[in-house]
């Protein structure tokens, strides 16, 4: 989870007016830190197996430059976006509040309840501990390394962009009143909770019965960040791994890890090193992995005795003992030709093979140097698979059917690799029928909003034809020539659009930098671009996207323009102020290369999964610590 994203750049907004836009509030009454918010175990109740809905929505950043990927919704009527870490560790999702003295400065403006006209409080009731004075429920996570949440549970729409064939939902999540650590540093606004528990995005939507019980996350490989998830059921592709994950084993999404075979060799270890208390979990909210002792310093043998043509370097940091070779070349795509494949095996005799991308991560100070990303978990018994084990693996949570699925495949083109087609409107919102009831906590019904996910429209209906920008790097031309490809890729994974539709259009060398123009295209054959696609490129431009590797040097984005079908010349800046209510420019500076490091320190200054000590008598929610 959280931590500091270390880019410098300076961004000017000339004029900033988009429609469903919200003001920020800093008005705040004192905070009384209260007790954890009880949780029950997941409730069975019967499936729907006829329903089909499902939230398709692609996920950003990339794992190694932040230690997490990020997924968009909105919250409220009209919406407000939110960009949110995904996370099968915790339960409950929530947003810094607008009434927040104490949040960090993230990516969106804060939740504001008074601008929302489906905003509810949920109200005090057994279920929850209770803010007396304001007779509202009231959440609280502490984590190990000292970061936390504190707010209000609220209750209101939540849309999920519009990639999803589910149309808005009511959903019980956190206004965050206080955070502290990481929470409080990271760029990302807040968590969405994936996991086991009744708060879990999950479970409301499986009790209102408007998704199977399942949910997908398919995270970028190495050289290309981005992704994709699913909240409901998918087909399982035809060559899914599956192995079971029962829910009485563990409170987490656990899988019986039996086995590692290193070049299909078994490690010389005991089995039962992997049947700690909770078995092996899988953690979307963790970077890295990490093993038993006796099974890493297996591990790490194992690996070592495989790689006789490269050299053992010393690691990034002098601080980490990382276990690091040079000599592999800096083509990704190759690292199989030095790197053994490593083989999970499950108990009931399935496994997963791992590419060398998913137990490696990259020396960002050697070039061709690579280094293990799996560490030894000290005195804890537990296993634990973070991002790096799944990258460009499709991980199906099949919960209905207590199971786990992983596919292989390329994640950056998951929707094409699945053959599935864009998904229909969503249907229309149930009549009124009046208020829900103000004392249910989470047992909410739909109730009125928006007819499909949030979409903001250039005034006048104006047709774009495509969107240009340019971007300088400070990369000598001739190395950065044969990696356009790749580059190409990342700005496809960072706009959300199709790598089909990134095109360079000019390339010109400014002394030793790299000066390139780019296009952004209309998708499939149609000549213009709908204003919300336009819109919600031109806001992530104005998120300060593209988010480069290291290995692009520092770079720079400006000059973005927009030209209309079937005209060669682009729109003036003049005339542009009139027809699209602001301009935008915006200067990059190079990402630091540390911020995986402080996800590193944060990982072993952890006390991985020991709970926080409930408060008075009420029973608090385990939530996996090493994520927070």
């Amino acid at each position: 989870m959280g931590w500091v994203e270390l880019s410098v750049g300076i961004i000017w907004f000339i004029s900033v007016l988009i429609p469903y836009g919200v003001v920020s509030s800093f008005d705040v009454s004192s905070v009384h830190r209260s007790m954890l918010l009880p949780l029950f175990p997941p409730k069975h109740t019967s499936r729907h197996r006829h329903l089909r809905q499902s939230a398709r929505m692609s996920l950003h950043d990339d794992l190694l430059l932040n230690g997490y990927y990020t997924t968009h919704i909105w919250i409220g009527t009209p919406p407000q976006k939110f960009a949110l870490i995904v996370d099968t560790g915790s339960t409950l999702t929530y947003v810094p509040c607008s009434s927040c003295k104490k949040c960090g400065n993230h990516q969106d403006p804060k939740f504001q309840p008074e601008m929302s006209s489906t905003y509810r409080s949920v109200k005090c009731n057994k279920a929850c501990p209770c803010d007396h004075k304001r007779q509202q429920c009231i959440y609280e996570r502490r984590y190990a390394e000292m970061s936390g949440s504190f707010g209000l549970l609220g209750d209101d729409i939540i849309s999920f962009g519009n990639l999803s064939e589910l149309g808005p939902q009511r959903a019980v999540f956190g206004c965050e009143l206080e955070e502290t650590g990481d929470l409080y540093s990271q760029r990302a606004d807040g968590i969405m909770g994936l996991g086991r528990g009744d708060v879990s995005i999950v479970n409301q939507l499986v009790e209102k019965h408007v998704i199977s019980d399942s949910f997908s996350l398919c995270y970028g490989g190495m050289d290309f960040g981005g992704g994709a998830m699913v909240l409901g059921g998918i087909k399982p592709p035809a060559h899914m791994v599956f192995t079971k994950s029962e829910i009485g084993h563990s409170p987490y999404y656990n899988i019986e890890l039996k086995d590692i075979h290193v070049a299909g060799k078994p490690l010389k270890i005991n089995p039962r090193v992997f049947g700690g208390k909770h078995g092996t979990i899988l953690d979307s909210g963790t970077t890295y992995a990490y093993l038993p002792e006796a099974a890493f310093v297996a591990f790490k043998s194992a690996i070592r005795k495989e790689l006789r043509s490269l050299k053992q370097i010393k690691g990034p940091d002098p601080s980490f003992k990382d276990i690091c070779f040079s000599g592999a070349g800096s083509d990704i795509s190759q690292l199989s030709k030095n790197f053994p494949s490593v083989d999970m095996v499950f108990s009931d005799g399935n496994k997963l093979t791992l590419s060398p991308e998913n137990y490696l991560f990259q020396h960002f100070k050697v070039r061709g140097a690579y280094c293990l990303g799996i560490f030894p978990n000290g005195k804890n018994p537990t296993s634990l698979l973070g991002g790096i084990v799944v990258r460009n693996t499709l991980v199906t949570y099949d919960r209905e059917n207590e199971r786990i699925g992983f596919w292989k495949t390329n994640c950056s083109e998951l929707w094409d690799r699945l053959n599935l087609s864009p998904p229909p409107p969503p249907p229309p919102p149930p009549p009124l029928s009046g208020l829900d009831n103000p004392n249910s906590s989470v047992h909410m019904s739909p109730s009125p909003a928006p007819s499909g996910p949030p979409e903001f429209d250039i005034p006048g209906e104006i047709k774009i034809g495509l969107i240009t920008f340019y971007l300088s790097l400070s990369v000598n031309p001739s190395e950065l020539k044969p990696r356009i490809p790749e580059l190409a890729h990342f700005i496809a994974q960072e706009l959300d659009v199709n790598v089909s539709q990134i095109r360079l259009m000019n390339f010109s060398r400014k002394g030793n930098d790299s000066l390139t123009k780019w296009a952004v295209f209309p998708a499939g054959s149609t000549n213009s671009m709908p204003n919300a696609t336009a819109m919600e490129i031109i806001s992530r431009l104005d998120e300060q996207h593209p988010h480069l590797q290291d290995s692009f040097g520092s770079y720079k984005l400006f000059d973005w323009r927009i030209e209309p079908p079937s005209k060669k010349k682009l729109w003036p800046r003049n005339y542009l102020v009139l027809v699209v209510p602001f301009l935008v420019v915006l200067i990059l500076g190079l990402s630091a290369p540390v911020g995986w490091l402080i996800w590193r320190r944060r990982q072993e200054s952890a006390l991985p999964y020991e709970p926080v000590g409930s408060v008075e008598t009420v029973a608090h929610e385990q939530e996996l610590q090493p994520l927070k």
